[in-house]
């Protein structure tokens, strides 16, 4: 079964400054990955950015980021099923220690690079 991870992702003032939340899908070889503004709850809705790929290594780094690009450390881990994939939409079943339901992300119709990330109603 395929990982994931959600990496708590704290920046310096010169690269997107703050606090921000990654999350992470292990897929062919690589980490599909999404910037979310908000820490991840049950029935939030939270804007996401894609990224490019990561490298599967970020499913177990906790560290400082080369570039001075911040510091990462885990917030969830665990498995993930792919219920359904689209061009425009994902919906998945994580298995997490915290996220533990069926997830979706949603491109957003103004920007490719911008999503939507939510617990899936049951």
């Amino acid at each position: 079964m395929p990982r994931f991870v959600v990496l708590r992702h704290e920046s310096p003032s010169s690269h997107r400054a703050g606090v921000h939340w990654d999350m992470m899908l292990e897929y062919d070889g690589a980490l599909r990955t999404w910037a979310l503004t908000t820490e991840p709850a049950p029935g939030a809705s939270i804007a996401a950015v894609a990224l490019p790929d990561h490298r599967l290594h970020y499913l177990t780094y906790e560290g400082p980021i080369s570039g001075d690009r911040g510091e990462v450390s885990r917030w969830d881990e665990g498995t993930y099923e792919m219920r359904r994939e689209t061009l425009d939409e994902l919906v998945f079943q994580l298995n997490g220690n915290r996220l533990t339901a069926e997830y979706s992300l949603r491109r957003t119709p103004e920007d490719n690079l911008r999503w939507t990330f939510r617990c899936s109603p049951s």
